[in-house]
């Protein structure tokens, strides 16, 4: 049976301080994603896993090949797995505030400046209506980079288009801190994002 683990962190969990504080860290990382890894195991089994051993991103674009009576609790727990894991390697401790490359040239085409760009991806994260996440993902149908929302753990997997930065705006991933103030929590976020991983991952995409 496939078997996923609780990924470590590319970091320590005081070392995103002062933007995300360090016992929500913890929490994020050891109790709500550990949730995640256990559900998808859980659900994976349920469902018969050796007949879907191909890793959770493929699986996900490709819900129909699951069962309907396991589809919606692989889309939550393995959209949480991948989310997760995805939302770590984003944030580094050394964020250092913009883009380069190739990715920042496709900022500019479709949202004239790095300024603009921020300014809506934040918007559309403050949209969100309880619990979810704000993308950068790209699309390979047309080629080019957007932003997007998706409700709960949902992964953008599951629409075909692929993940290169998201920010989790679920309470539990700011609420200690910020408590009911989600514009300060996504203001902050910005100071954390590993503009280097987001961009490497973008080049092996659009090549």
């Amino acid at each position: 049976m496939v078997q996923y683990e609780l990924p470590k962190l590319p970091y320590k969990y005081d070392d995103l301080e002062p933007f995300i504080d360090t016992e929500t860290m913890k929490i994020h990382h050891q109790k709500h994603h550990q949730a995640y890894v256990d559900g998808l195991n859980k659900s994976l089994e349920d469902v018969g896993s050796a007949s879907h051993p191909q890793y959770i991103s493929s699986i996900l674009s490709d819900l129909k090949s699951i069962p309907e009576s396991g589809r919606s609790a692989i889309n939550f727990f393995g959209g949480g797995f991948e989310n997760h894991r995805l939302f770590w390697e984003t944030m580094t401790p050394n964020g250092d505030g913009t883009p380069g490359g190739e990715l920042e040239d496709q900022i500019d085409i479709y949202f004239d400046n790095f300024e603009n760009f921020k300014k809506s991806f934040s918007e559309k994260a403050l949209s969100i209506q309880g619990s979810g996440w704000c993308w950068l993902v790209f699309n390979s149908t047309y080629h080019k980079i957007e932003i997007i929302t998706t409700e709960n753990q949902t992964s953008p997997w599951t629409i075909q288009k692929h993940p290169l930065l998201g920010l989790d705006v679920w309470e539990h991933a700011y609420y200690l801190k910020y408590q009911n103030k989600r514009p300060d929590y996504v203001e902050a976020w910005w100071n954390v994002v590993n503009w280097d991983y987001v961009g490497n991952r973008f080049s092996e995409l659009a090549s």
